[in-house]
């Protein structure tokens, strides 16, 4: 059996900042050795629909959604079915049913073993879901399906999965609810062990869910003496033993939401614990004393920005001298409480707006409160610009505390600010998918119908 893992793009374009799509080696992990895989990533390479497969596994995001219908819709057309899996699919299965042949609604650990030998039989269920959440442990991920594809030069680990924050705009409370689960430390470390001497990063949700497991997974770090990287809730700065102990595990690069430097915005998305301690400035100090580069992110739209607030977070990233940063429109994903409240209080421009023929990557997709929605879009993309200017990109690099710490450091700062330069101007106002629409029909049924019989709701 031939199962091409595809992982669609927002469009069928390339991008110079792919990194690993973890979810895939994981899946492929859960293979059994005979079933042959190829992985397809629209981000690196075209997609070739007339490859040879007998399923066909899509991971499909919110802004990825309306061209992933329309990639199914090929390969269904071809009579490959589709079966589809990601946050999307599990918090609107009813509408990515309309456009495969299966959804995986949660984690495909537990489910995919079956979704495998159902295909292998031609049985194939409509719904794959597990009562519960199942353990991490087990299997450890095949990077194989990576081999020969340029990917950023690092490698993706996972820890964990889940946030204890219940933050209003955040699609993975959605996704995984209170639930907090963890792979045993001495997995991850066995792992690592076999993946050489490359920049790792964590993509867990929240590296800081739970301190003491954090702890732990530190403490068996430091005698591996490497170089890594995560995503952390700010609140990590509380705690000095932990800090320390991060630093010296080898983290070198820290990704943390900030969102917005109003207390009354961090109030409205349920994110007032941020400044508990205090403002901003002293936890990037803390940071900044342990040689940690920071990659900070905002979002705008809450009901207290104005057209004054994308000035202010650009001037605080600049003067606390990220190695990266982001500014983004609010843009509420379904399933979120954001995207429920904008909807109740008719505030969205569009009813799904990762399907508009008409929205454009950038694009706000709602009305805020005190400005325009064109003010909106129009504010990121010049905070965004004001950020990566070339001046500002090397007044930033002569930071020698972190981002000019060594010349690996500093070689990773240039190499991961121009790309993202680069990446900003290419990527604003991108249509999501092509220009047909992703209809059901378009995804046509042809050579399904043996197929139909078998399906079972």
């Amino acid at each position: 059996m031939r199962i091409a893992l595809v992982r669609p793009n927002m469009a069928d374009v390339r991008s110079s900042d792919a990194m690993q799509p973890l979810c895939f080696a994981i899946l492929a992990g859960l293979t059994p050795a005979e079933v042959e895989l190829e992985l397809v990533d629209e981000r690196l390479e075209p997609i070739r629909y007339d490859r040879p497969a007998d399923l066909v596994a899509m991971t499909v995001e919110t802004h990825t959604a309306r061209n992933a219908y329309q990639v199914a819709a090929r390969f269904r057309r071809r009579g490959v079915p589709v079966v589809m899996g990601g946050h999307h699919p599990t918090l609107l299965p009813d509408e990515a049913l309309e456009h495969a042949d299966a959804v995986v609604v949660g984690d495909a650990e537990g489910t995919w073993p079956e979704v495998v030998r159902d295909a292998e039989s031609g049985r194939l269920r409509r719904v794959y879901r597990q009562a519960g959440m199942p353990s991490l442990g087990g299997p450890m991920p095949r990077r194989e399906v990576f081999r020969g594809k340029r990917y950023a030069p690092l490698d993706l680990v996972q820890f964990g999965r889940g946030c204890r924050f219940a933050c209003d705009f955040c699609s993975i409370h959605a996704f995984y609810g209170t639930s907090l689960r963890w792979r045993p430390v001495d997995e991850v470390v066995a792992e690592l062990e076999t993946l050489g001497g490359r920049h790792l990063f964590f993509v867990d949700d929240n590296l800081l869910a739970d301190a003491s497991r954090a702890e732990a997974l530190f403490r068996a770090l430091v005698p591996l003496r490497i170089r890594w990287s995560c995503q952390t809730s700010i609140d990590v700065c509380r705690e000095p033993r932990l800090l320390k102990l991060m630093a010296l595990s080898g983290c070198q690069a820290v990704t943390i939401g900030f969102e917005s430097l109003d207390q009354r915005n961090l109030q409205q998305m349920k994110k007032q614990w941020a400044m508990k301690d205090g403002d901003y400035a002293a936890s990037v100090r803390k940071l900044r004393e342990h040689g940690m580069m920071i990659y900070g992110t905002f979002v705008f739209g809450y009901d207290y920005d104005t057209v004054d607030s994308f000035d202010a977070s650009v001037d605080f990233a600049l003067r606390s001298r990220f190695f990266l940063a982001n500014f983004n429109p609010l843009t509420p994903t379904p399933g979120t409480a954001l995207y429920a409240r904008l909807q109740a209080e008719g505030r969205l421009l569009h009813d799904r707006w990762w399907l508009a023929p008409g929205f454009r990557y950038g694009q706000a997709v709602f009305r805020p409160r005190r400005m325009t929605p064109e003010q909106l879009a129009e504010g990121c993309f010049r905070a965004r610009r004001a950020f990566n200017t070339y001046r500002s990109i090397f007044r930033r690099a002569l930071d020698w505390r972190t981002n000019c710490r060594s010349p690996r450091r500093l070689g990773a700062f240039l190499l991961g600010n121009f790309v993202s330069r680069r990446e900003i101007m290419r990527k604003q106002g991108m249509a999501l998918g092509g220009d047909g629409p992703p209809s059901p029909e378009e995804g046509g049924c042809e050579g399904h119908a043996d197929q139909a019989e078998h399906r079972q709701a």
